[in-house]
């Protein structure tokens, strides 16, 4: 392999495995303006009637998932249960508002509800109160149905989830939002997966039986683009989310890899050595056609992605400095600058939903890869991974609040999401070796 490639090949594909960092970095906060704290809700456990094993089944499913979602949402604060009034709370009569807002408990909202099973399908009567409200409490009241099934309790639990953080959790819900990643469950084989924000309902959109890598969502989130090598070099597909049917894109010559969607899904930029043996980005529409050749330089140009609040501007990976850096640049390829000019390596970068932030991956002083925030405002970066292995491919939330990341932390390559002021950090994926995470948008 040359120097260059071997660099294309570490930035696509792998990374350098060393030393942890010892320095743990700021924080910083996300929410609803109201600090570390955000609203403060209960969420006692939902009841049913019926006592059977199915029924007990996807109760404890939904109880579970719904506690985790709001849990999760990073503009919530769930008050514990272990300082709830005593009973069952599954209908209006069961609330006593006084009870809910005591001391002790100081809870502004509760979601509450009851499930019944029957003739193979649930129902969820579920309802969200303003406790401090004199009148008219109800928030949300909605019925929801579906299967009674594992599944069926889950998509439930994200949907009712969903609507109480766009109520009251100073964002929009994420629950219902998937991440598409590679899975390597074959050694040498890696294909590409989608699986829910919280880990679960894995399954593979290939079975290419070679390699993929570097999934990008169109989006509308009805299309992942990826680099491909089952047709021999580098190359760019795409593939239908939801049937999995492929679309063509042009193919441009040479090696070609890292999609990178146009904010409105017009275009794809991409990194392709069409013109000898260096890459450079160029941008084309979203089937491949009118290719523009954006950089021109000596070194590998790579990993492009775009201002998603602008479009006007392409942020990438470079080495022309002697070592792998991040750069922006007009759209149309000019006022190229450097965005990191402390050293090490600096890769990976991926703009904020609100185009004010670029998370990138960055190993300093020969030390593990660590994820970090870059202000754009300020100049500023903020840490928010150390100790705990490598750390590479950050990917944001729709909200702006979560990113999800590949990690070695836990002895193999996987999946793990937090939320952005690195706490709360989940473990997604367990099987075969895992990497390249790519956080969908809201689907339509």
């Amino acid at each position: 392999m040359t120097r260059k490639f071997t660099f294309v090949f570490l930035i696509i594909a792998a990374a350098v495995t060393v030393a942890a960092p010892k320095r743990a970095g700021q924080q910083i906060q996300t929410g609803t303006n109201r600090g570390a704290e955000g609203v403060k809700i209960a969420v006692p456990e939902f009841q049913s009637t019926s006592s059977d094993a199915k029924t007990t089944a996807v109760l404890a499913t939904f109880n579970k998932v719904l506690w985790d979602d709001l849990d999760y949402a990073g503009g919530l604060t769930l008050v514990s249960r272990s300082l709830y009034p005593l009973g069952k709370f599954s209908g209006p009569a069961d609330i006593k508002p006084e009870a809910w807002t005591a001391a002790g408990v100081q809870a502004e909202f509760i979601a509450f509800g009851s499930i019944q099973v029957g003739g193979g399908s649930m129902s969820v009567e579920a309802r969200l109160w303003d406790l401090k409200a004199t009148q008219n409490r109800e928030a949300i009241g909605q019925r929801y149905k579906s299967d009674a099934t594992d599944e069926g309790a889950r998509f439930i639990a994200h949907k009712f989830a969903d609507a109480i953080v766009d109520l009251i959790g100073g964002g929009r819900g994420i629950a219902q939002t998937n991440i598409a990643y590679i899975s390597e469950r074959t050694p040498g084989v890696k294909e590409l997966y989608t699986m829910d924000y919280d880990g679960n309902g894995a399954h593979a959109l290939t079975a290419y039986k070679s390699t993929v890598l570097t999934p990008a969502w169109s989006p509308d989130g009805e299309k992942i683009a990826f680099t491909s090598f089952r047709r021999g070099p580098m190359d760019i597909e795409i593939l239908s989310r939801l049937d999995n049917r492929p679309y063509t894109f042009d193919r441009p010559g040479g090696n070609s890899t890292t999609p990178a969607w146009s904010p409105n899904g017009s275009q794809i930029a991409f990194a392709t050595s069409r013109d000898g043996s260096d890459m450079e980005i160029y941008v084309a529409d979203w089937n491949g056609k009118n290719q523009r050749r954006l950089t021109v330089n000596k070194g590998v140009d790579i990993s492009p992605v775009w201002n998603p609040k602008t479009g006007k501007e392409i942020a990438f990976t470079s080495d022309r400095s002697g070592s792998p850096q991040i750069y922006i640049m007009d759209a149309d390829g000019t006022n190229v600058r450097r965005l990191i000019e402390e050293g090490g390596h600096a890769v990976n970068a991926a703009w904020s939903p609100d185009g004010q932030f670029i998370a990138f991956s960055w190993q300093k002083s020969r030390q593990n890869f660590d994820i970090y925030i870059h202000n754009l405002s300020t100049g500023q970066n903020t840490q928010l991974t150390s100790d705990a292995g490598s750390n590479e491919k950050p990917t944001w939330a729709p909200d702006g609040r979560h990113i999800a990341f590949e990690s070695t932390r836990s002895g193999t390559r996987q999946i793990f999401s937090m939320i952005l002021d690195g706490t709360k950090i989940r473990q997604l994926t367990n099987t075969g070796n895992n990497s390249g995470p790519a956080w969908s948008g809201f689907f339509k």
